[in-house]
């Protein structure tokens, strides 16, 4: 049964999706680590995020989303970046990609120019995308710690100012996702994740 605050409730995804469309905090589980987040068109509610984590704001927080399709609708993608959409989402992978008129002038961090996508394949994060559409989320620590893989260690860090802690049972055991870049027609891995540089390239060989 997922948590909420530490304790069970009778609709924690509905919950969570509430909240996070009034613009609050809320934690999710995700394929890879916990989750931190909020509605991604909101300046106060991701502003708000930049604050809970201590993060800085030349660090920009990606953007979870239900589907592929929603991703074309934010971004544009070229025929290398939809390879690799279609080979490894829902998963691991987060694209930084231009940003479309539809997500322009959402405050994500200090560049307005592009956007981090995935689409994630924990059942509960998509659960709660169903019905939120696109959210702000980023790895749910503290600014330069590890991140918790119980419910616990995440309130511990985080306290009221989540409104809403949706949680499985058992700790989350994964790695961050492996962020390429393909704003430019060439890709540059960011950040190496669950997905090494083999397997994307294997991808777009297929």
């Amino acid at each position: 049964m997922p948590a909420w605050s530490g304790y069970a409730v009778s609709d924690p995804i509905g919950d969570a999706a509430a909240a996070a469309l009034n613009g609050r905090l809320i934690v999710i589980p995700t394929d890879t680590v916990y989750g931190i987040g909020t509605r991604a068109d909101d300046p106060a509610a991701t502003g708000a995020l930049f604050d809970a984590k201590g993060r800085p704001r030349d660090l920009a927080i990606a953007v979870l989303v239900p589907s592929s399709a929603a991703a074309h609708e934010l971004a544009a993608f070229d025929d290398r970046a939809a390879a690799l959409a279609a080979r490894f989402w829902p998963g691991r992978l987060t694209l930084v990609l231009a940003r479309t008129e539809a997500s322009r002038r959402w405050d994500l961090g200090s560049d307005a120019r592009t956007i981090g996508l995935r689409v994630p394949h924990h059942p509960l994060a998509l659960a709660v995308l169903a019905i939120t559409g696109p959210l702000a989320v980023t790895s749910a620590n503290l600014s330069g710690e590890a991140t918790p893989r119980e419910c616990d260690g995440l309130a511990r860090a985080f306290g009221a100012r989540v409104a809403v802690y949706l949680c499985q049972d058992e700790p989350l055991e994964g790695d961050p996702s492996t962020v390429v870049d393909a704003t430019d027609g060439r890709l540059r891995v960011l950040r190496t994740g669950s997905l090494g540089e083999a397997e994307l390239l294997e991808a777009l060989d297929s």
